[in-house]
């Protein structure tokens, strides 16, 4: 058995070897809590969760570390124009990500840090990289001399005499515009810490370097993101790290975005999905399907026609389980083991789409088991159905998705919806090829199960009526 993962910095899959025999370290880039989070933001959480729980499952015992940004650049703006404490609005979008986690079954990671609890390591690492000679101090102002790290630029494969630099306000005495800042001195109205150098607060990256350096040590196995970190973030996160002599990750992976005609889901562009408002239309456990069985490196195009494919494909596998549980007559526990298909598709840079089908086609073979009227190669169907299903996440009779008196009406709801959008699509089908009187015949027969259909331009929409 061997996992392999595509490395962003070689630019190829390889296969994994822990630093520590029987244990696995992952870092990952978590939440700045600047606003609420909307899907691409959970996207994140939600593949390295299925990382997390593979890597469980193949029986490693996983350290898994997810930072909190809490203090930057857009959450002081979002403090002065909304005249709050930076930290009030902090808080607050923070325990929206964590129900947005906890709403799509991820995980709570081993610890959360967040970037305002570590300043005293960031100074330390400071210190360190000006008695080095990486950095230096400018009028309260700490920077990363970039041409002091002759590997800078290696993970994003830039030529830094091209390279444009990002700089915020402030930002003087710089020796050359290419240099980043670690800290930023004092401004008027601004949080500021007490430092060597005068008052001031956190650059971005030098948080991730000092609080994968606390929790995980001078290295670790795999850090974790989304494609727009690599460069700045990841790309100075390793440069500090690095000079301060740290060896910093052995793998770099990196997840897609979550894209609305073609551009990248953002909340500058006002193109952003809510969660909070997504559980509201959606049910939770839809969510974590639609946004966790695309590959990883694959963009999602986000669509509701997407997402009513993935309701019904998940309905499929729902309905499948229930048929089997109910003849079973009990609870039918997960295999111990995957099928062998299910866990090469997995340990190939855990290639969901393709341990998906498996699932499928193991949905299928159980289906025919109850035709047949098989019960036992029905059950022994739906074990293997719940021990994948577990590792994604997505088993309907986790806990997580069904409290233990078995109170399932708001996901019944959802099954139903699900169930009466096929019929709908077997009618549309129907008016399709112009067989009008079946096309009436379904619909008359809703209609007598207290059901009411209307034709819209957006398509067929059903409500409950009067029987």
């Amino acid at each position: 058995m061997t996992i392999r993962l595509y490395d962003t910095s070689a630019r190829q899959i390889r296969d994994f070897t822990p630093l520590k025999p029987g244990c696995v370290s992952i870092y990952l880039c978590g939440a700045t809590v600047q606003a609420a989070p909307h899907i691409g933001h959970i996207r994140s959480g939600l593949n390295f969760d299925i990382m997390r729980r593979w890597f469980e499952y193949r029986g490693y015992e996983v350290t898994f570390v997810r930072n909190v940004t809490d203090i930057d650049d857009k959450i002081i703006t979002k403090s002065h124009e909304q005249n709050r404490p930076w930290w009030s609005i902090g808080y607050d979008n923070e325990r929206a990500f964590n129900e947005g986690y906890d709403a799509l079954g991820c995980l709570p990671p081993t610890y959360e840090p967040r970037a305002t609890g570590h300043i005293t390591e960031m100074i330390e690492m400071m210190q360190g990289l000006i008695e080095r000679g990486h950095a230096y101090e400018a009028d309260g102002n700490v920077y990363f001399d970039v041409r002091s790290f002759p590997g800078y630029l290696q993970l994003s494969r830039q030529e830094l005499d091209n390279l444009q630099q990002p700089s915020g306000a402030g930002e003087t005495g710089k020796r050359d515009p290419r240099d980043f800042a670690m800290w930023k001195s004092a401004k008027p109205g601004e949080p500021t810490w007490p430092t060597p150098w005068g008052p001031g607060r956190p650059g971005w990256h030098l948080e991730c370097s000092a609080m994968a350096h606390k929790y995980l040590g001078s290295a670790f196995d795999v850090h974790g993101g989304g494609l727009d970190l690599i460069f700045p973030h990841h790309e100075n996160e390793i440069a500090q790290a690095k000079a301060y002599g740290d060896d910093f990750a052995q793998y770099w992976v990196h997840n897609a975005w979550v894209t609305m005609a073609g551009d990248k889901m953002s909340k500058s562009l006002g193109n952003s999905v809510l969660v909070s408002e997504m559980v509201k239309q959606w049910r939770p456990i839809v969510l974590r399907y639609y946004l966790g069985t695309p590959h990883y490196r694959s963009m999602i195009e986000y669509s509701e026609d997407a997402l009513r494919e993935a309701e019904s494909a998940f309905a499929r596998i729902e309905g499948f389980v229930q048929r089997v549980t109910e003849l079973a007559g009990k609870t039918v526990e997960p295999a111990a083991e995957v099928p062998p298909a299910f866990a090469e598709a997995m340990d190939d840079d855990l290639g969901v789409p393709q341990a998906l089908a498996v699932v499928h086609t193991t949905v299928r073979q159980g289906n025919s088991a109850l035709a047949a009227d098989d019960k036992e190669a029905a059950v022994a169907r739906l074990a293997e159905v719940r021990a994948m299903l577990g590792v994604l996440g997505l088993d309907p009779l986790h806990p997580h998705w069904t409290d233990e008196t078995g109170d399932r009406t708001e996901d019944l709801n959802g099954v139903v919806d699900s169930l009466v959008r096929l019929v709908l699509d077997q009618r549309e089908s129907a008016r399709a090829r112009k067989d009008w009187a079946t096309a009436d015949a379904i619909r008359d027969q809703l209609k007598q199960s207290g059901l009411v259909i209307e034709d819209s331009p957006q398509g067929p929409r059903w409500s409950i009526g009067a029987r």
